[in-house]
C-alpha cells in the first residue's frame, strides 16, 4: 500500500511560495513525491534546488504571470494537479473610519484576483481529479476589529472558493480553502500588530498562534487523494477558538 497522503507523481504549483506559509507547503509536498513549481515574487533557486522542483517568479496581480506560471508546470512536468493559491498581503492596521480605498484596493489585487486568476487558469489546464487550495484566513470568518480591508478580501476568498466547488465538481476538481488565526510568519509580526497577537494567545483555547508547518499540515491533508470527499469547505485553523470561550477568558471576563 502507497503511504497515506502520497503525493507521488502529482505536480503542484504553490504561489507565495518563498515564504512563510508557502514555504512550508513546498518543503511538505517535496517531501509526499510531489513535483514542485514555486511562484513568487522574487526568485527562489536554492529552495527549488532543494525540493527537486522550479522556480517561477511572478506577481499574482498580473493575470498573464499567472497564466504563464501554470502553463510552464505544464510544460516543465508534464501536467497539473494542484494549485495552492497562497500569495497573500496585508495592507495596515486601520479601523474603517480611517482606512483607504488603496488599503482596499491592494488586499483585494493580491489577495482576491490572485486566487481568482490561479483558478481560472488551472482550471483549463488541472487533470481530472484535481485539488484546488486557498489560503483564506480567520479574518475571512468573523469580524475583526482594524482588519477591515485584509479580512474584506479573505472573505471573498471563501466566498469564491465555494462558487469555484459547485462549478468545477462535474470535473472532480475539488475546490478547498484553509482560514486560520494568526500565523507565526514576517507578516504576522509586522509593526502594529502586537495588541492582535496578544489577543489570540488569550482567546485562543490553545494559547499561543498556528505556526506554518501547521497550515501547510492542512493544506496537504486537501490536496491528497485520500480526501476526495472534502470539497467546497473553509476549514479553520484556530486552537480551538472557534468552540467557545476558553477558561483565561472566563476568569478575565469574571473578574
Amino acid at each position: 500500500m502507497d503511504s497515506f497522503f502520497s503525493l507521488k507523481g502529482k505536480v503542484a504549483v504553490v504561489t507565495g511560495g518563498g515564504s512563510g506559509i508557502g514555504k512550508a507547503v513546498v518543503e511538505r509536498f517535496a517531501r509526499a513525491g510531489a513535483k514542485v513549481v514555486i511562484g513568487d515574487l522574487r526568485d527562489c533557486p536554492e529552495l527549488a534546488a532543494e525540493v527537486g522542483g522550479i522556480s517561477v517568479p511572478t506577481d499574482v496581480t498580473v493575470e498573464q504571470q499567472v497564466k504563464q506560471l501554470l502553463q510552464t508546470a505544464v510544460d516543465r512536468f508534464g501536467r497539473l494537479d494542484i494549485l495552492v493559491n497562497n500569495a497573500g498581503i496585508f495592507a495596515n492596521y486601520r479601523q474603517l473610519k480611517d482606512a483607504t480605498a488603496e488599503d482596499f484596493q491592494r488586499c483585494f489585487d493580491v489577495n482576491t484576483l490572485g486566487a481568482f486568476y490561479g483558478i481560472k487558469h488551472a482550471a483549463a489546464l488541472m487533470n481530472e481529479g484535481g485539488s484546488l487550495i486557498n489560503t483564506a484566513s480567520y479574518a475571512g470568518k468573523t469580524g475583526f476589529i482594524d482588519l477591515g480591508s485584509y479580512g474584506a478580501s479573505k472573505f471573498s476568498v471563501v466566498g469564491m472558493t465555494q462558487t469555484a466547488a459547485l462549478e468545477l465538481s462535474e470535473r472532480n476538481i475539488r475546490v478547498n480553502c484553509v482560514c486560520p488565526t494568526s500565523v507565526n510568519t514576517p507578516m504576522a509580526l509586522e509593526e502594529g500588530g502586537d495588541a492582535l497577537l496578544q489577543m489570540e494567545k488569550t482567546l485562543v483555547p490553545l494559547g499561543r498562534i498556528c505556526e506554518p508547518e501547521e497550515v501547510a499540515a492542512m493544506i496537504h491533508f486537501l490536496a491528497a487523494d485520500d480526501c476526495g470527499f472534502i470539497n467546497g469547505q473553509a476549514l479553520n485553523l484556530c486552537g480551538g477558538w472557534s468552540a467557545g470561550l476558553n477558561q483565561r477568558v472566563w476568569d478575565k471576563l469574571g473578574a
